[in-house]
């Protein structure tokens, strides 16, 4: 029969004339009325039917007509709102704001107690304006006549029997009976003495009566009548005394749902909490002063997490973000919102937070700019991607140059929450941009908070620029002088250690870790330690995965076997085995031998390494105050692969000078010739600045005719050197050799030796009598250390 009954209504809502689409029934409990959700034909809103059909249940048709009338008139915000309503032959129609039967939240008990106060001062408020303030009775209250809006709130229905006492042919006098469960609900002087006599006592009995039936069914479930009535399971304790006399048998000592609301509205009452002080004052919160605006915001700070969100959604945020755009709100209330839009689904913050929140980003006061900034983690998950990028960064940007140094430090936090909203060109453009301004800036907070900022949003930076912004922005982390800002650059450079290459690592990021090895401060120095393990773990295993070398294998028309054990190769095992076969190679390409000393106490080694500070000359002699014993020396070798008959080996000044440097600089890093060299200047001999070889030279290369190699020359007797010859030969050879452009013969040199590092080899000096003793060349200073390409690091990481 049901089934039927809707699919007539459902007919009959299908015609062109009426405004509403019918969609699914709702259960509604012991009612005349059958309730459905619609939709609005004209714009698409939400919206209830009630629907009565005449034709199965006429002989309450006159309760339903009274429902009609009395809701087109009555108007009150705890009573249901009326849209419009429809009177056919065969139906009659209430058009409501969508809402849903409170018997259905009474059932499951899923009601709050801070809820149910609230929904109970909705409704004993609303009787007291039928019962005082429109000279009425309503005459059903319970839990089947109250209805739930979209916002939550608590709305009183069930018009049937409603009546003025004016009216002294009231509906309720005649037809009072009719109503379904009217024995169960009727207070007991209406059981005995019929509806009548609501004549002889008071107007509000019988609806206070109802209120406590009300209260009962709220906080236990549902109620049976009779003797349920009146007591106090699961009632709040604050509340048994005036329930109690809601309840009472004698209907001139029942407590009116005026009286109710007074009592408990009063300090402490029941009604005294901040869900009821905040529906009192949300609707003039616009009106108010500031100290009536700060003590409402307080309010929203006592509130608790079972809120009724319907409420907050449709009444409250709207009012709240009327008031911090336009009524100077702050911080506070922008708080209250962020807490209530959290509720919201997408489409319903997109449409009533996300206009507002763009607009409050271009608000010049401080406060709320903080504010906002605070809040931002909360809000990116409702806002589109779209609206962060091109309207709530820009804005955001004002603050990493705003005056104020928390404005600053809020923008940077800031980044982390809408880092995952911003597009690659915004990213790695502008952002980089201020995030290299606050990185220098003066309060030394913001500087640690932007090398934490940069590790967290690392995976987000481009991979082109991402290793140079991030070792040049840690770098510099470490050598601030504020402690946790280097302890930040240590953890940043920990969390980032796979975005790094192997190369970076070794030469860019691990020397500036081991500086802070040593830092004054225990938490630097700890870190350094944790950091530095990190990398040096990380560069172990790529080492291990690297081949032995990259060298070519021998090819069976290389060098003869002797030959290669006398080149350095990768299976020599000695720690300096390269440079000992590059000290072979060249002293076997000599024409000569080394002969030892005429004392005895020099060996051949020494001589060699005591070469390194003779000039290399074209005819060359080694001489010994030892007896002198002619021996054949063995031939130049020549390069492999050709004979020597046809070979000549084509090798310019300027490249064996660099051949012997490299030698020589290997020798003295494997011999530690430093200290021979400096015996060598402290008895007179003249140092080589390039360190070059004597008698390394095969053959000179000046002309296309090749030169044969010089004829091996004795040493001498042992006695005192031909001085005077060589300094005439050394004379007769400079004067051949013109002066450059512009330079003249200086008079106080005249009678001074010169000699030539590529033609003679100095020896050592017995200065004969009246002749001067050539004044040794100092030697050219070394290097200690090769220029390393990266010790600077570039720290203009953020100009792309």
């Amino acid at each position: 029969m049901d089934f039927l009954k809707s699919a007539v209504a459902s007919a009959i809502a299908k015609g062109s004339s009426f405004p509403c689409s019918l969609g699914e029934r709702v259960d509604n409990g012991d009612s005349i009325w059958t309730l459905h959700n619609a939709t609005k034909r004209d714009d698409g809103s939400e919206c209830s039917v009630f629907t009565f059909d005449i034709s199965a249940n006429r002989s309450r048709l006159p309760l339903a007509k009274n429902a009609v009338r009395k809701s087109r008139t009555l108007r009150h915000p705890g009573v249901l709102k009326v849209l419009d309503t429809i009177e056919t032959d065969t139906n009659l129609y209430i058009i409501t704001e969508r809402v849903t039967p409170l018997s259905w939240t009474v059932r499951r008990k899923s009601i709050s107690e801070e809820t149910a106060k609230w929904g109970l001062y909705a409704i004993a408020s609303t009787l007291k304006f039928i019962n005082e303030d429109a000279s009425s009775v309503h005459g059903v209250v319970r839990a089947s006549s109250v209805f739930t809006s979209q916002s939550g709130e608590w709305k009183l229905g069930g018009f049937d029997v409603l009546s003025s006492m004016n009216d002294e042919d009231a509906v309720i006098y005649t037809y009072g009976s009719l109503v379904p469960d009217s024995a169960r609900y009727s207070p007991p002087e209406i059981v005995k003495g019929g509806w009548d006599s609501i004549k002889r006592n008071p107007l509000g009995a019988v609806d206070a009566y109802g209120l406590g039936i009300l209260v009962f069914e709220v906080f236990n479930g549902s109620s049976s009548g009779g003797d349920q009535i009146g007591k106090t399971a699961n009632i709040p304790p604050s509340m048994h005394q005036s329930y109690k006399r809601l309840c009472t048998a004698n209907p001139k000592l029942r407590l009116s749902p005026g009286n109710f609301v007074e009592q408990g509205k009063r300090t402490g009452g029941f009604f005294h909490t901040p869900l009821i002080r905040l529906t009192d004052d949300i609707e003039s919160l616009g009106l108010k002063d500031d100290a009536e605006r700060e003590e409402f915001i307080n309010q929203l700070d006592e509130l608790s997490e079972d809120f009724p969100e319907d409420f907050f959604k449709m009444k409250v945020l709207p009012e709240l973000l009327k008031s911090v755009e336009f009524g100077g709100g702050g911080p506070k209330v922008l708080g209250a919102i962020v807490k209530i839009g959290s509720k919201l689904s997408q489409d319903e913050y997109n449409s009533r937070v996300t206009p507002v929140i763009v607009r409050l980003f271009s608000n010049p006061d401080r406060a709320l700019r903080v504010s906002l900034l605070e809040n931002l983690s909360s809000m990116t998950d409702f806002l589109p991607q779209k609206i962060v990028n091109d309207k709530i960064f820009p804005q955001m940007t004002s603050g990493f140059t705003d005056a104020a140094p928390v404005v600053r430090e809020q923008t940077v936090k800031a980044v982390l929450p809408v880092i995952g909203k911003l597009n690659d060109r915004t990213v790695n453009g502008d952002l980089l941009k201020f995030l290299a301004r606050t990185a220098n800036d003066e309060q030394p907070g913001i500087r640690t908070n932007t090398t934490i900022c940069l590790g967290k949003i690392a995976k987000n930076l481009g991979q082109s620029s991402r290793s140079k912004v991030l070792i040049a922005a840690f770098s510099r982390a470490l050598r601030d002088p504020f402690i946790h800002a280097r302890n930040a650059g240590l953890l940043a450079l920990a969390v980032t250690i796979e975005f790094f290459t192997e190369d970076d690592c070794v030469n860019k990021i691990l020397p500036v870790i081991c500086p802070t090895l040593l830092d004054k401060e225990k938490l630097v120095r700890d870190q350094a330690n944790k950091t530095l393990d990190l990398y040096l773990q990380r560069v172990r295993e790529y080492s291990s995965t690297m081949p032995d070398s990259v060298l070519p294998p021998p090819s069976s028309s290389g060098p003869t076997s002797n030959d290669t054990a006398r080149i350095g190769t990768p299976s020599d095992k000695s720690w300096a085995g390269w440079a000992i076969s590059s000290f072979t190679n060249r002293i076997t390409t000599t024409t000569g031998e080394i002969q030892p000393t005429a004392n005895g106490s020099g060996t051949a080694a020494n001589d060699a390494s005591r070469s390194t500070s003779i000039p290399r000359s074209s005819k060359s002699t080694l001489s010994s105050e030892s007896d002198i014993s002619k021996e054949t020396l063995r031939p130049t070798s020549q390069p492999f692969g050709r004979s020597s008959s046809d070979q000549t080996v084509q090798v310019t000044d300027t490249e064996e000078q660099k051949g012997a440097e490299h030698f020589y600089d290997s020798l003295d890093d494997i011999a530690g010739n430093d200290n021979d060299k400096n015996h060598d200047q402290e008895e007179g001999l003249d140092a080589d600045p390039f360190g070059t070889v004597p008698n390394a030279k095969p053959s000179t290369v000046g002309t296309s005719t090749h030169r044969p190699a010089p004829a091996p020359v004795p040493f001498d007797d042992g006695g005192e050197p031909d001085f005077a010859g060589w300094l005439a030969a050394k004379t007769k050879a400079k004067a051949k050799k013109p002066l450059p452009k512009g330079m003249i013969k200086n008079a106080s040199m005249k009678g001074l030796p010169s000699r030539s590092a590529a033609t003679a080899k100095p020896r050592r000096i017995v200065a004969p009598p009246k002749v001067i003793e050539p004044k040794p060349a100092e030697p050219q200073p070394v290097e200690s250390q090769p220029k390393n390409d990266n010790d600077d690091v570039d720290d203009d990481w953020g100009a792309f």
